[in-house]
């Protein structure tokens, strides 16, 4: 009885730990946090101080005076910086459960496929040290699938290609296990650098990342329009040649050239997948198609564009923007079903 009135008052939470955005799903609750992983620091003294976290600094990225950086502590989906890491869960941690409690909760934490064990125990450990009690971790494309609605603990093959961030990771599952998994370094962070790039080489002019992310999300697309040059956008920039502002119409057909190569990576890593899938799975991936869902499966066309590459059926998840956070969630509300797709750090 005293154990369960002390499990009630500690808030167990699954976290989306992702290298654009964390999400944190409170059991029983849903998700009840989305913000940028951004976390502003300034130094006083000689010493760096967290000066805003989440939307707030996110709206500091390229604002900053020279005491002030405001930096993503995650890249390509695992943690580059751990301490400012720890610092951003355990802000998220209190945002959610801002009261004291007899227990520390009890969290499940989404890693990508592809990471090391050294890479999963930064996660576990920043995790543990921000004021979690037992961490857990599920592998993204597991957490996409069961977010999605995917049977995957049923003797039959499902496939999710899951676009975040940072990375874009592919996967066959069945029986509760991923069969086959692929972890490619290409996300949404890949086709803003991609644009910006294209646009400094052909236009002479510099733009920043929140710029180069309007850009993808307004007028983005895995192939150009058929005809003309599409949809168009004003952007402000730096001259490049002489260092003044200056704006700029960028079209469609010129966004679609420029997410070119990171589109055909999503594609290389699906085709990859497909190789190396099993003759029966593969029949059942057939009948079901290819489930895409993260913030980059929302790029326009890059369904139609997947369908042609592969002949399959393709879907976008019905929330693909929180389906790993939804998937996390329910790892962590069906526990004792869902404890074979569990992983260790060590």
């Amino acid at each position: 009885m005293f154990s369960r009135l002390l499990r009630a008052l500690s808030t167990d939470m699954a976290i989306d730990l992702g290298t654009a955005n964390t999400l944190v799903y409170v059991k029983g609750k849903g998700i009840v946090l989305n913000e940028p992983s951004v976390v502003a620091l300034a130094e006083v003294k000689g010493r760096k101080q967290v000066l805003a976290v989440g939307d707030e600094a996110k709206l500091m990225v390229g604002r900053t005076p020279g005491n002030i950086q405001a930096i993503r502590p995650l890249k390509e989906g695992v943690i580059a910086d751990f301490e400012v890491a720890e610092e951003m869960i355990k802000s998220f941690i209190h945002k959610v459960h801002n009261r004291r409690s007899f227990l520390s909760p009890q969290i499940v934490v989404c890693v990508p496929s592809g990471s090391t064990a050294v890479e999963r125990r930064a996660i576990q450990e920043s995790a543990e040290s921000a004021g979690a009690g037992k961490v857990f971790l599920i592998e993204e494309p597991m957490a996409a699938a069961i977010g999605a609605g995917l049977p995957v603990t049923e003797p039959t093959g499902s496939m999710v290609v899951d676009i975040g961030g940072g990375t874009t990771e592919v996967a066959v599952l069945s029986l509760g296990g991923i069969v086959f998994a692929r972890s490619v370094r290409v996300g949404g962070d890949t086709m803003d650098a991609a644009i910006i790039n294209y646009i400094r080489r052909n236009n002479n002019l510099l733009i920043g990342e929140a710029t180069a992310e309007r850009i993808k999300k307004e007028i983005g697309s895995a192939m150009p329009p058929i005809n003309g040059n599409g949809r168009v956008i004003h952007v402000k920039g730096r001259d490049l040649v002489n260092g003044i502002p200056k704006e700029l119409v960028v079209t469609e057909a010129q966004v679609a050239e420029s997410l070119a190569e990171p589109v055909q990576g999503i594609i290389d890593a699906v085709k990859n997948a497909l190789e190396n899938t099993a003759p029966e799975l593969s029949a059942d991936i057939v009948d079901k198609g290819i489930i895409m869902t993260g913030g980059g499966s929302l790029l326009s066309n890059l369904d139609v564009v997947l369908r042609e590459a592969t002949g399959l059926p393709v879907s976008i998840a019905d929330e693909a923007l929180s389906c790993v956070a939804l998937g996390t969630g329910q790892a962590l509300e069906q526990m004792s079903s869902l404890q074979g797709v569990l992983v260790s750090a060590y």
